[in-house]
C-alpha cells in the first residue's frame, strides 16, 4: 500500500532531473546532451528537445523509448544519434532529411525495416542497426545508395541475401554481416576496393566469390573474420591456413572453375 507515494516520487523526480539537464543545455547551449538510463518512453518527456537546433550529438541509450517523432528533423545541425538499446520498432522517413547526420547507432532495438527512402540522408557515414529484426526485405530500395557510408554494421539480424548493389557503396571500410543466415556473397563485393574490416562469420556461406580478392584484406591492418561457416573443403582448408593464403587460392584459376561449378549446380 505504502508503495505507490515512492514510485510516484521516483517518476516525478526522474522527469525533475530530466528537465534539469535540458533547461541548462538550453541556458548554454550544449552542443551534446547525454540522457543515457532515465527510463524515458517517449519523446514527450523531453519537452523542447526537438527545437532544440543547437545540437549536434544526441546520445538516448539504454532507455525504452519505441518511436521517434517526424519533429526530429528540426534538428538540423545533428551529426550523431545514438537510440542503442530501446524498443524501436520502425524509423522516421525525416531520418533521411537530417543534413548533417553523420551517425546513426540504433543497435539492440525491434526493427524490423529502415522505412522509406532511409538510402536518402545525404551525409551518413556510419550506421550500426546490430542486433533487430531486419532482413533484406526491410531495406528500402534506395538503401545501397548511400555512398557516404564508411561503416556498416549489420550483424545479428535475420538476413539471407545480400543485394548485389552493395557494390554501390564505394567508399564503405568496415562491413559486419556476423550472426546472420547469409548463404551468398555477391560478387560486387569485389568493387568496395577500400575495405579494411569485413565480419561474416556465423553465417550458412560455403562459396566466397572470387572477386573477393580484389579487396586488400590480407595485410596486417585488415580484418576478415569467415569462421563458423560451412566453408567447402577446398576454402575450409585454406582458411586454417590463414586469410593470407584463402585469398590467394581464391585468385587461382582452379578455385574459379570450382566456384563457376558450384554455381552452376546451385542454379
Amino acid at each position: 500500500m505504502n508503495s505507490a507515494p515512492v514510485s510516484c516520487n521516483f517518476v516525478n523526480s526522474k522527469m525533475t532531473r530530466t528537465k534539469k539537464i535540458l533547461d541548462e543545455a538550453r541556458e548554454i547551449k550544449n552542443p551534446e546532451l547525454d540522457l543515457v538510463e532515465k527510463g524515458l518512453a517517449t519523446f514527450d518527456e523531453l519537452p523542447g528537445l526537438l527545437s532544440m537546433e543547437f545540437v549536434t550529438r544526441l546520445t538516448l541509450s539504454h532507455n525504452k523509448i519505441r518511436s521517434i517523432p517526424s519533429t526530429v528533423a528540426n534538428l538540423v545541425n545533428l551529426e550523431i544519434l545514438t537510440l542503442f538499446n530501446n524498443q524501436l520498432e520502425e524509423l522516421p522517413t525525416a531520418i533521411s532529411s537530417l543534413p548533417k547526420l553523420r551517425i546513426l547507432n540504433v543497435g539492440l532495438n525491434r526493427l524490423t525495416n529502415l522505412g522509406r527512402g532511409f538510402g536518402a540522408c545525404p551525409s551518413l557515414e556510419i550506421l550500426d542497426v546490430t542486433h533487430n529484426k531486419l532482413s533484406e526485405e526491410g531495406l528500402p530500395g534506395n538503401f545501397w545508395m548511400m555512398e557516404t557510408l564508411r561503416a556498416l554494421y549489420m550483424g545479428d539480424n535475420y538476413f539471407e541475401n545480400i543485394s548485389p548493389e552493395i557494390g554501390k557503396l564505394r567508399n564503405l571500410q568496415i562491413l559486419v554481416l556476423r550472426n546472420n543466415n547469409i548463404n551468398h556473397i555477391p560478387r560486387d563485393i569485389g568493387n568496395l576496393t577500400r575495405l579494411r574490416e569485413f565480419h561474416i562469420q556465423g553465417n550458412t556461406i560455403q562459396w566466397l566469390p572470387p572477386e573477393i580478392a580484389n579487396l586488400d584484406l590480407g595485410g596486417g591492418r585488415s580484418i576478415i573474420r569467415i569462421e563458423d561457416n560451412p566453408l567447402a573443403p577446398p576454402l575450409a582448408d585454406q582458411w586454417i591456413l590463414g586469410a593470407h593464403h584463402l585469398l590467394e587460392f581464391v585468385k587461382t584459376d582452379a578455385y574459379k572453375s570450382l566456384y563457376g561449378n558450384a554455381h552452376r549446380t546451385r542454379r
